[in-house]
């Protein structure tokens, strides 16, 4: 086989800690993680075959994903379906990402109890209430016993739901200006409601807020 690919060098790749980069016929080829059998089953000199050659190229896809893992995870949390979708639409071939993702769940990378409880804490903080928590969490692929507990856990313990709509639809309200009343309400209610908060929960923040703005309307015109 005088045209055969040959491996012609093994040395560790500068940019990614734990991988080896392979050097086919004098020029970089790729990069597989040093553990891998990919690694462990070549040595410089040798015929890259085309058995040898799917092995290679299998384990610099897993990689490659795993690498783009890392840094979308040093950016912020991820779910693991959420990390899925997101490799997959890199381009990476599904069983590189299905490997790259178990390789960060392993490494404790990507745990979503973990990341349902700080969704859930850095979340409500911000306004958003349970029903919103719950269908934001299911959008990202959390199982609902995952979700049932990081709400349970995480929904901070002297914050009532009620009291934080009312927060909320008051400060919304002040907002509207001199809306007629009818108008504040319906725009009051679309805004708990993207907010995550529903039912008679929602209209009452939303008839308190409203009395609470015109009771202060009436106290400054007298």
């Amino acid at each position: 086989m005088p045209n055969a690919p040959r491996l012609t060098g093994l040395q560790p790749d500068p940019f990614q800690p734990g991988a080896i980069r392979l050097l086919v016929d004098g020029k970089p080829y790729c990069s597989v993680p040093a553990s891998s059998e990919a690694a462990a089953g070549v040595e410089v000199g040798q015929i890259i075959d085309p058995e040898t050659q799917t092995r290679i190229e299998t384990a610099a896809d897993a990689e490659a994903a795993y690498r783009t893992a890392l840094g979308a995870l040093e950016r912020r949390p991820f779910s693991k379906v959420e990390l899925e979708r997101r490799l997959l639409r890199r381009g990476h071939p599904p069983d590189a990402v299905e490997a790259a993702v178990a390789r960060a769940t392993a490494a404790g990378l990507i745990d979503d109890r973990r990341f349902a409880l700080h969704f859930v804490q850095t979340r409500a903080a911000r306004g958003r209430g349970p029903a919103r928590l719950r269908r934001d969490l299911r959008a990202v692929g959390v199982e609902n016993a995952v979700i049932d507990e990081a709400l349970a856990n995480g929904w901070p313990e002297d914050t009532d739901p009620a009291a934080a709509a009312v927060a909320l639809a008051c400060k919304r309200a002040a907002q509207l200006g001199s809306l007629p009343a009818q108008v504040k309400r319906r725009r009051l209610l679309g805004y708990l409601a993207r907010r995550g908060y529903s039912g008679a929960l929602r209209v009452e923040a939303v008839r308190r807020a409203l009395a609470s703005v015109e009771r202060r309307a009436e106290a400054r015109s007298r």
